[in-house]
């Protein structure tokens, strides 16, 4: 049995790590499509929703390629193929960076383990130890690629059998089952960087593929760029085929993208003016031609189409909206005009009194007997104009009368005593106040246009 310990001891240093290569290329990817075709990934991909999102690598074998972007809906994946090509590719990786470090570190604690139990007196704690290697052992391929995982199961099956002599036990009886791989299925062959000419097909193909029109043209345009640089490497005959295949379709998708553009324009601008005129039943109408005008386009841009419903929808929205403020506004017309009427006087005395206040502001008159005159005319007209009784949406309008005639007041009563005082700090106080009457007059006025004004879009 001893004997048998040092053998495990000798079979464990004997996996000896291999040379790595230190300059690991970039691992490349393959997407394998429902259609039978596969793309090349140019690192991981990611799937974010309904898409895979990777990049396509551009340029000949050894160079630096050129990446380009690409979005493609997931259903059109073959899913278990890509996934077994992209664990194949991992692996292949980590054998060439880190494999053989992480390897020869599993080999010196398994030595070191082995030869614990083959220099321990303690039949207990030998087969604990051995156990315990038998453990590392049966997960390391897994959570490391299965790399060199023959390796690994032939020293398991001689840690086994030494385990099943220690507890003397036929081997025959010992439960083998960790020893079993549980990658059954043989990997995807890898592959190098495609050729030139075989990315500008899988390029063309993918183009097809994508849901956007201004993604097809970059992939589209990225090929006709990588069929320029190598003009010189493919059959002339059949470089005119793939250059006249790749600028049809590039002219087609602008030719659609140009007849969207004008469908756009056009029921843009019928709703707008629809909504704009509160006409919601129009603009329901503009709507229910949309289809009808996709259908006659050919159904070629599902994302602009949706941008558009989505814009009139938007405008059915601002139209019943406005719909409904006209016919309150209609409702409320006449009061609306009833207030012009019963505050029109003190409106119109204050737009009256605007030179003086100006004067007043600037520090610059009026003179004694317009001033004069013009206390006369303000006197009271603040606590008058408070005691009206408006509409509530009225109110904020009212309040700001109320506010600029009381400012008129103030401003003329201040500038009186200044003069008769000669105090200018009073004479401060005054053009403070004309000043604020003239905002206030200036929003009163506004808020009545407002009030007064069919209601519009803004």
């Amino acid at each position: 049995m001893r004997r048998l310990l040092r053998f495990l001891v000798l079979a464990s240093l004997a996996l000896a790590p291999r040379h790595a290569d230190a300059a690991a290329t970039p691992t490349l990817f393959r997407i394998f499509l429902t259609d039978g075709t596969d793309v090349v990934s140019y690192g991981e991909y990611a799937r974010v929703g309904d898409d895979v999102v990777f990049s396509m690598a551009v340029g000949r074998a050894g160079d630096e390629p050129r990446l380009q972007l690409v979005t493609l809906p997931a259903s059109r994946v073959d899913w278990p193929r890509t996934e077994r090509y992209s664990d194949a590719a991992r692996s292949d990786h980590y054998g060439t960076t880190r494999g053989d470090a992480d390897f020869a570190q599993l080999s010196n604690e398994v030595a070191r383990v082995l030869n614990d139990v083959a220099v321990s007196t303690d039949r207990t704690r030998a087969l604990a130890l051995a156990q315990q290697a038998h453990d590392v052992l049966a997960k390391w391929p897994q959570e490391h690629y299965h790399y060199r995982e023959a390796e690994v199961r032939d020293i398991l099956s001689i840690i086994d059998t030494a385990i099943a002599g220690l507890r003397g036990e036929p081997v025959s009886r010992f439960d083998l089952a960790l020893i079993a791989t549980a990658n059954d299925v043989p990997p995807e062959p890898l592959q190098g960087m495609p050729s030139p000419q075989a990315q500008i097909t899988q390029m063309v193909h993918v183009a097809a593929l994508l849901p956007r029109s201004s993604d097809r043209v970059a992939l589209l345009q990225t090929a006709l760029s990588l069929l320029d640089t190598n003009a010189g490497s493919l059959p002339p005959a059949e470089s005119a085929t793939i250059r006249t295949t790749i600028t049809g379709r590039i002219q087609h998708e602008t030719e659609v993208d140009a007849r969207y553009a004008r469908l756009v324009q056009r029921l843009s601008a019928e709703g707008t003016r629809a909504a704009q005129a509160a006409r919601a039943s129009d603009v329901e109408r503009v709507l229910a031609r949309v289809p009808i005008e996709d259908r006659k386009l050919g159904g070629e841009r599902p994302e602009t189409v949706q941008a558009l419903r989505a814009e009139l929808e938007a405008q059915l929205d601002n139209a019943r909206r406005l719909r409904l403020l006209r016919d309150q506004w209609t409702i409320r017309r006449a009061g609306y005009q009833e207030f012009q009427r019963r505050v029109g006087g003190q409106i119109l005395l204050l737009v009256k009194a605007q030179p003086q206040l100006e004067a007043i502001r600037r520090l610059d008159g009026p003179p004694l007997d317009t001033l004069q005159a013009m206390q006369g005319r303000l006197s009271g007209g603040a606590s008058a104009l408070e005691r009206v009784q408006v509409m509530e949406d009225l109110r904020p309008t009212h309040s700001m009368l109320v506010e600029a005639w009381r400012f008129a007041e103030n401003a003329a009563n201040s500038r009186a005593e200044a003069v008769s005082t000669g105090n200018v700090s009073r004479a401060w106080q005054a053009s403070s106040a004309a000043a604020g009457a003239l905002m206030f007059l200036s929003q009163v006025q506004r808020g009545i246009q407002d009030l007064l004004e069919l209601p519009h879009l803004k």
